[in-house]
């Protein structure tokens, strides 16, 4: 028997990725996706996207999606109590395995390890030392349709904000950005993909800046 797995759904990209590689290769059973949301404003934590957008993410993968809540402002103490809790519903269920879509930061992945060890569920990192640049062109040659819904101004133009990421994103990235955002330089929302049964309908929104960050909202479409 498979192992069950969940995935750490942020709705980007890397995430959508490490969703498909892990079917590829079969030796998962994935049966669920993990997202943070922010309880107040009720989107993704850090990628801002809306709540029905993610719903729309799981229906269009066939996975049930199972949501931490998260206050706002988040102390590590919250967030991990939150985690742990999700960790318990993952282990009642049958889960013992959690899949991450990290590249390369090693601190990252050490933490997760740490915390998962006292739960006896496994961290799985699919795409653990992939060559970013190949990885990004691998990712739109095979289909991926994302939108980035938020950037660090500091690292990334304001004007690439609701931008497609495809070939022509990453020509506009400046050089020493890495072009799967793996140092946090900005995030995406998948809308297709070969991970995605159908696509999901989102619009453009508004752009704002807060806290530092710019932000362009992805609105639902109505479904005919």
């Amino acid at each position: 028997m498979k192992p069950k797995a969940w995935i750490a759904w942020s709705s980007g990209k890397d995430a959508a990725w490490a969703l498909h590689v892990v079917r590829q290769a079969g030796e998962l059973d994935v049966v669920g996706l993990l997202t943070t949301i922010t309880g107040p404003y009720d989107r993704v934590s850090m990628h801002g996207v809306r709540r029905e957008i993610v719903e729309a993410q799981a229906d269009a993968v066939g996975l049930p999606l199972h949501k931490v809540l998260i206050p706002a402002p988040c102390s590590n103490e919250a967030y991990e109590a939150a985690m742990a809790r999700a960790m318990e519903t993952a282990k009642s269920l049958g889960v013992s395995r959690i899949v991450f879509g990290d590249l390369h930061l090693e601190d990252v992945r050490r933490y997760r390890e740490e915390k998962l060890a006292p739960t006896g569920i496994a961290p799985v990192f699919p795409l653990w030392g992939a060559d970013t640049h190949r990885l990004a062109r691998e990712m739109i040659a095979a289909g991926v349709q994302a939108r980035v819904t938020c950037l660090d101004p500091r690292k990334v133009p304001r004007e690439l904000a609701g931008r497609a990421f495809d070939l022509a994103f990453l020509d506009a990235l400046p050089e020493g950005v890495d072009p799967c955002a793996e140092r946090g330089e900005f995030h995406t929302c998948v809308l297709a993909g070969p991970m995605f049964r159908r696509p999901v309908a989102a619009s453009v929104g508004l752009t704002v800046e807060r806290e530092g960050f710019v932000f362009t909202d992805l609105v639902p479409c109505p479904t005919p």
